[in-house]
């Protein structure tokens, strides 16, 4: 758990350094790239030279990569617009 509170923020880069270790050398590949109802998300492989390891990062609506779905929108109710319009 502290790993995913100290990546918040970091750069996709980053992230993928840090959760995959990639082998330098080879580097990693973007294998997928798509959009949801929730948002953006990328699936990364990388490669260490023994195997190769795939994960998915999604982008939240504030703009940071996490390894974790965004929350759905939740309906709200706007309780002063609701006051405005019934003042007129």
């Amino acid at each position: 758990m502290e790993k995913v509170v100290a990546s918040a923020g970091w750069s996709l880069r980053k992230m993928v350094t840090d959760w995959l270790a990639p082998d330098p050398t080879r580097g990693f590949r973007i294998s997928h790239v798509g959009r949801s109802g929730l948002g953006r998300y990328v699936c990364v492989v990388a490669d260490n030279g023994a195997e190769s390891r795939a994960m998915f990062f999604y982008r939240h609506r504030d703009g940071k990569w996490c390894i974790h779905p965004p929350e759905p929108e939740r309906p709200a109710m706007r309780v002063t617009e609701f006051a405005a319009d019934r003042e007129t």
